[in-house]
């Protein structure tokens, strides 16, 4: 992937000197959770609660309609990382690049993209929706506005996971964008409205959709960041299709030696989530990933 000489971001805040702090959690994550507003929520590992609702009501932005008004955090300037942290410098990247894509995205149809801040940590950390910690992976905190990732993710990804490659990495990191974007959409708004109304087996497959819609947001932007930057390599495509497929729900199900279940699938499977990154990768289309109108997943 080609990302040295680019533009870093100014949104990267480095906790990772600083102690975490205590509480519950509800956010959204490329393995556990999802963003569901402001509640009180227990994640797990493969857990979570949403609904959604039909994302082609919502993206009336894509038609030049305004975003739902947000709610403002007060933040002061962001800890910046070591100017030789190289990890640090590839995340500062590309977060940058996915400013670039979604600010010109939003700015087409008329809207205004807010960019989000991406967290460094290390073990645990405070945040708006509660503790976040390293063991549920990258995540996504929709009252805070905030991307969270302990970088060590990135060796779980390569040595535990089997899925190597900076563009895996980046994927990693487009999907919690992915979030991001859903919530300025107001998708996490209607999710959240919804919680408690229908069965956990309904939960569980409205939360598949709305993870593979990340999926296919992650896909967008990487489609748009290569238009303009030929940012991708050779076997760069392949790196993130096979980390996708690494945690697909099935596949975790798998390697945890349990059965797999599919009606407690919340994020996807192997095959669905490659399916979905790909849609957004081709089309480049944030109309094509609506998962919630997909006859087949």
């Amino acid at each position: 992937m080609k990302w040295e000489g680019n533009r870093e971001s100014d949104n990267v805040e480095d906790r990772r000197d600083d102690g975490g702090g205590g509480g519950g959690f509800g956010g959204g994550g490329l393995l556990g959770g999802r963003s569901i507003g402001i509640g009180t929520i227990v994640v797990a590992l493969l857990g979570g609660w949403v609904f959604g609702i039909n994302p082609l009501t919502i993206l009336s932005l894509l038609s030049g309609g305004s975003p739902p008004a947000q709610v403002q955090q007060q933040q002061g300037p962001a800890h910046r990382p070591p100017a030789d942290d190289r990890m640090a410098k590839f995340v500062s990247t590309v977060l940058a690049d996915t400013e670039d894509v979604w600010k010109d995205i939003f700015a087409k149809a008329g809207g205004t993209y807010k960019d989000p801040r991406l967290v460094l940590f290390r073990g645990a950390t405070q945040t708006a929706c509660g503790q976040g910690q390293s063991a549920m992976g990258p995540f996504y905190c929709p009252a805070d506005q905030k991307v969270y990732i302990d970088l060590g993710f990135y060796e779980t990804l390569t040595k535990q996971l089997g899925a190597p490659g900076e563009f895996a990495q980046a994927y990693v990191i487009a999907h919690e964008v992915g979030h991001h974007v859903q919530n300025l959409l107001g998708i996490s708004a209607k999710v959240d409205q919804m919680r408690g109304r229908v069965s956990k087996v309904e939960y569980n497959a409205l939360s598949v959709k709305l993870e593979l819609q990340a999926d296919c947001f992650a896909g967008v932007w990487a489609y748009h960041a290569n238009n303009a930057r030929h940012i991708l390599e050779g076997g760069d495509i392949a790196s993130a299709m096979n980390a996708a497929a690494k945690i697909g729900d099935d596949a975790l199900q798998r390697s945890s030696g349990g059965a797999v279940v599919p009606e407690s699938f919340t994020h996807g499977t192997s095959a669905q989530r490659q399916r979905w990154f790909n849609t957004g990768i081709t089309t480049g289309s944030v109309k094509a990933c609506d998962t919630f109108s997909a006859r087949n997943l």
